[in-house]
């Protein structure tokens, strides 16, 4: 366990690489969905370092500044509602010994997360112009993009394996060796 001022330190340099990011987002239009999940990958940092609880109280900060300072709030609240606290979960999740009943919790969590982020964002915020993006694939459009975004979610779980053991095997042991 380190003592409380690294865990500050750590936590500080991470939540203003996060927001950082998340305030890219509001500029750069085209990455408000690339951005917030980079955000999240860098909340990992904190979980493997420090520990969990730590990663999560980062994460409610960066939520919580990233409602009031970032451009984009779409971003901001896919960050708050998926990104910032599944990396973190995931140590949970690779707790659990079957391999299908893994991926089934995995999918489920996501499902509930993005559905209600579009609820949030449709019916809180009033972006309307989301169901009429659906309305333009036909009666089961909702069930096609929803389909599309778990495949896009596979792939981001097998980033964020490949993103943790490259800082398991290769940036931990430089940080490591400086200590």
């Amino acid at each position: 366990m380190r003592d409380i001022s690294y865990r500050v330190a750590l936590g500080g340099i991470v939540s203003a690489l996060c927001l950082v990011t998340m305030f890219l987002a509001g500029v750069i239009p085209a990455l408000y969905l690339l951005l917030p999940g980079i955000a999240g990958i860098l909340l990992m940092i904190i979980a493997v370092e420090v520990n969990i609880p730590w990663a999560f109280l980062t994460y409610l900060s960066v939520s919580l500044l990233s409602l009031f300072i970032t451009f984009d709030k779409e971003a901001a609240l896919i960050f708050i509602m998926f990104f910032g606290h599944y990396p973190i979960l995931r140590f949970y999740i690779r707790k659990i010994p079957l391999k299908l009943l893994r991926l089934i919790v995995k999918l489920i969590l996501f499902n509930a997360c993005i559905i209600g982020y579009f609820y949030v964002t449709v019916y809180i915020f009033g972006l309307d112009e989301m169901l009429d993006e659906f309305s333009d694939f036909g009666r089961y459009g909702a069930y096609i993009m929803l389909g599309i975004c778990n495949m896009i979610f596979l792939v981001y779980d097998l980033d964020l394996d490949f993103m943790y053991r490259i800082y398991q095997k290769r940036i931990m042991p430089k940080f490591k060796q400086k200590r």
